[in-house]
């Protein structure tokens, strides 16, 4: 099967499995969480591989990895509020706000899944 044969699921479950490391592990665990704050989450393949989750028709978040690290980067992070502080990467735009999650990083998900659920709550509505 081509990879323009598979559903978005089966291709970020593939990148998943294709890591094969610390980065597949921590890019499953985000996932659980998104879908557990964001039940009604549409998955999307963007970008010629960047697991992609929607809301309200309008981008949540991206799941970007790279060899040193798991970023999620979400579209309107700017207007979200982040008592936990948990944005630690492109801080200076204007709309975008990114998590950067290292090997060794603890990921709070509780904070984590609040600020899903606010994301995709924003996305609801700004329809």
């Amino acid at each position: 099967m081509s990879d323009t044969d598979k559903s978005p699921a089966e291709l970020i479950d593939g990148r998943i499995a294709e890591l094969g490391d610390w980065r597949g592990a921590v890019l499953a665990r985000v996932r659980a969480l998104i879908k557990a704050a964001i039940p009604e989450v549409v998955e999307e393949w963007k970008w010629r591989g960047v697991p992609t989750w929607y809301a309200g028709g309008k981008i949540v978040c991206t799941g970007e990895t790279y060899k040193d690290k798991v970023k999620l980067t979400f579209a309107k992070g700017a207007s979200l509020s982040d008592p936990k502080a948990l944005f630690n990467a492109s801080l200076e735009g204007n709309a975008r706000r990114a998590i950067d999650i290292g090997e060794d990083d603890r990921i709070d998900e509780d904070a984590l899944k609040s600020l899903f659920a606010a994301a995709a709550a924003l996305n609801m509505a700004h329809r």
